[in-house]
């Protein structure tokens, strides 16, 4: 039995990650109010995963989790990008003219962002996740309240679905990280095809610092995916740089690695993994 924390409750778009990514597998779920509470269950068990979100192709990313990834010292051990879609769900007595307030997590809400603009009656409230607005007004009888969940979320806490695929993309996916103390995370690399890395760094303060990297990468046929900069608290100007990378040849991407290192300052890599499937169905 794999030991999976996530961020959110049962019938949330992690716990469908978690699903997806081990399909077939016996999980047992630890559900988190918030992130930091997801790196530090996996610290407080060395034997426990972690599923984190990471960025959304409406939302962008999220950057909290990269200084959370980065100050745990957990290692990345693999990815699952989700297809993200989202149903307007109440108490199964009621219906359209009942509405009166939607609940959701901000993510969700800003994804459905025209559907809410063409109801602008909806009072709209922010909650902490997703399918746990769905199981407080079912729990509680909240009548005249909607939420923005997943529809296995309305199967499971027993809500009628108004409207499905009310995302205003829909090429909406989120990409989850799966995170391990590093005591463990070779053992779980050595069936991957490690085709994948993220590594962070920051840069001295010297002209196209940033471009020679760029180009060394390029050098060893190494495809950089993503680049995300976040200011370094406390020393104004310098940027951390989170950068995914990919490649066909682990050999190469390990000697670019000691190519860029002396041009390149607190350089660490955060996990070497095997790049992630897209699911189209929830």
């Amino acid at each position: 039995m794999k030991k999976i924390a996530i961020q959110g409750t049962l019938g949330s778009f992690h716990d469908i990650a978690a699903h997806k990514l081990f399909p077939g597998e016996e999980i047992e779920l630890k559900c988190c109010a918030h992130f930091r509470d997801v790196f530090a269950a996996v610290k407080a068990d060395s034997q426990a995963l972690g599923l984190v979100a990471i960025e959304n192709t409406i939302a962008g990313s999220l950057l909290q989790n990269y200084e959370l990834l980065r100050k745990s010292h957990l290692q990345i051990v693999g990815e699952y990008k989700l297809r993200i879609s989202h149903c307007l769900v109440c108490l199964p007595d009621e219906d359209w003219n009942d509405i009166v307030e939607v609940n959701s997590h901000p993510i969700a809400l800003m994804q459905c962002q025209e559907f809410l603009n063409n109801h602008p009656r909806f009072k709209v409230v922010e909650a902490e996740d997703t399918a746990k607005s769905a199981e407080i007004i079912r729990k509680e009888n909240l009548k005249g309240h909607a939420a923005i969940c997943s529809k296995a979320a309305a199967k499971l806490y027993g809500m009628k679905i108004l409207q499905e695929g009310i995302e205003t993309n829909k090429h909406n996916f989120t990409r989850f990280l799966l995170v391990a103390d590093p005591w463990i995370a070779d053992d779980l690399r050595k069936e991957l095809n490690i085709n994948k890395s993220t590594i962070l760094f920051s840069l001295p303060h010297t002209e196209g610092s940033l471009s020679q990297v760029l180009s060394i990468l390029s050098f060893y046929n190494i495809n950089l995916t993503k680049i995300q900069s976040l200011p370094i608290v406390g020393r104004e100007w310098e940027y951390m740089f989170y950068v995914d990378l990919t490649f066909s040849d682990y050999l190469r991407y390990r000697q670019a690695i000691d190519a860029i290192t002396p041009l390149t300052k607190e350089l660490k890599t955060l996990g070497e993994y095997e790049e992630g499937k897209s699911s189209t169905k929830l």
